[in-house]
Order: C-alpha cells, then sequence, then structure tokens
C-alpha cells in the first residue's frame, strides 16, 4: 500500500457514475459483510461429491463482482467465503473472483493493493456496453469451463446504473446479472440516495442526470428491484440480510432458470 498515491478527497457530487475513490472510508466493507452468516453462503455454493470420498479437484467456486471500486469489498467478501467455505472441509477451495469497474483509475488501484493476485482479478469494465462486455466475462468463464458465476455481488450499483440507463436499463443490467450468476447478493439504493445525487449534481452546477425526472420505478427501490428479478419466475428471493448502517438492505436472490445460456 505504500506505494499507492494519496486518494484525492473529491466532493462526492464530481463521481457521477459512484467512483469515489475514498468510498470505503465512509462505507467500511466491514458493515456488510457482518451481516452474512458464516456458514449461509458455504451451504448454498456446496457442491455434492457424489461418492463417500472427496478429491482435491473440486470445480472452482465464481464469483463476479460488478462495480467493485477500488477492491476493499472484493477482497472483503472473497475472505469471508473462503472461510466460511474451508470451515467445512480439509478439501482446499480453490475461489476465483472477478472484478469490474467503470473506472479504470480505480481499478488500477485495486489492482496495486490486491493481496490475492492469483486468485482475484480486476478489470476496467462497462457493464452496460454490450460490445464491450462478452469477450472478458465469457474468457473468464470458458477459463474454468463454465457458463454462469456461481454468485455474483452488486453492492450500491442498481442506482448509478438507473439514472444513466434509465428504467429499461435498470431491468436489463439486473438480467443480465441474474443470466450470468446462480446466486446475486444485491444492495440497492433507497430512492432517497437518488434525490441527494441528483442534488450534489445542481449544488456543483452540473447537469442533472439525463434520465432522473422520467424514472416511473421510483419509491420503496428494494421492492421494485426484488419485483424485477422476480417476475417471470427467472429468480427468486431467498434471504433478506436486514440493512447496513446506512439503511440500505442487502438481499440474496436464486437464478431459478434451468437454461444456461447468457444473455448477454
Amino acid at each position: 500500500m505504500d506505494d499507492l498515491e494519496p486518494v484525492p478527497q473529491l466532493d462526492p457530487g464530481a463521481a457521477p457514475y459512484g467512483n469515489f475513490p475514498n468510498y470505503y472510508s465512509f462505507h467500511p466493507p466491514e458493515t456488510r459483510v457482518s451481516l452474512l452468516p458464516p456458514g449461509l453462503l458455504r451451504k448454498l455454493l456446496q457442491r455434492p461429491s457424489g461418492t463417500e470420498t472427496r478429491t482435491d479437484l473440486e470445480p472452482p467456486v465464481l464469483g463476479l463482482d460488478v462495480g467493485c471500486n477500488t477492491g476493499e469489498l472484493s477482497v472483503a467478501l472473497y475472505s469471508h467465503l473462503l472461510q466460511s467455505t474451508s470451515e467445512a472441509s480439509d478439501v482446499p477451495v480453490d475461489l476465483r473472483f472477478l472484478c469490474c469497474d467503470i473506472d479504470s483509475d480505480l481499478i488500477t488501484r485495486a489492482q496495486t493493493s490486491n493481496p490475492f493476485p492469483g486468485a482475484i482479478s480486476y478489470m476496467a469494465l462497462d457493464i452496460m456496453d454490450s460490445s464491450e462486455l462478452p469477450d472478458p466475462v465469457h474468457s473468464f468463464l470458458d477459463e474454468f469451463g463454465r457458463s454462469t458465476f456461481d454468485i455474483g455481488f452488486c453492492m450500491s450499483v442498481t442506482m448509478w446504473i438507473h439514472l444513466h440507463h434509465g428504467d429499461q436499463g435498470l431491468v436489463t443490467f439486473l438480467c443480465r446479472l441474474a443470466s450470468l450468476c446462480n446466486y446475486l447478493l444485491i444492495e440497492p439504493q433507497p430512492w432517497k440516495c437518488y434525490r441527494s445525487a441528483a442534488r450534489r449534481l445542481r449544488k456543483l452546477g452540473r447537469k442533472d442526470f439525463e434520465h432522473f425526472h422520467t424514472l416511473s420505478i421510483r419509491g420503496d427501490m428494494t421492492e421494485k428491484v426484488t419485483h424485477i428479478l422476480t417476475s417471470g419466475g427467472s429468480a427468486e428471493l431467498i434471504h433478506s440480510f436486514g440493512n447496513t448502517s446506512w439503511d440500505r438492505s442487502l438481499l440474496l436472490f436464486k437464478n431459478t432458470r434451468s437454461a444456461k445460456h447468457s444473455a448477454i
């Protein structure tokens, strides 16, 4: 960490995509991770061996973290999942994360401070760019002979997608993640955060978010996100872990579709 440049203390309004360079100084990773029961994710991701004797060649557990910022939460989630899976068995767990963010500067910081470079990969990626998305994501999955991730993480990202891409963009984003991940842990921002983000832009004399005044999906965003993911039977909400200290819900969904293809 000594070779990192000092983090600039920018006005939050200067990060219109949620790409705050000092984000984890006011939203510590431990606050989210502390809400997760130690053994729950292990039980969800545990693979039946089919025999009495397990081998040391268990398939890797793959995770996707979208909007990873400088990577502190990615590392905390990785460590939590690694510990909870390892406690259940003497067999080493092969856990691999692909973490992405739209901001290449944040990704550079994440790569520089990565304590698990062999297991956590960071890349600059616009998850909403259909022309850019398939190659790196599918290349990562293909490396392990897989078509989906075991679990995806989307922590305080939905609002930024919604503000920049509108109602249909939010639906597309959530459906895309659900198609890519067998389980999805998501932390939607409440509507009051939308108003705060718009107010910060106005305070700086900047133009409003393109879609802010035309959004029809508004109000209880936890309910709205849940409806989008569960409508049509493509996913189900299997657990709500309560709220963080900054009043954001932490929700776990399961992909209930039998199809093994991706929607990207």
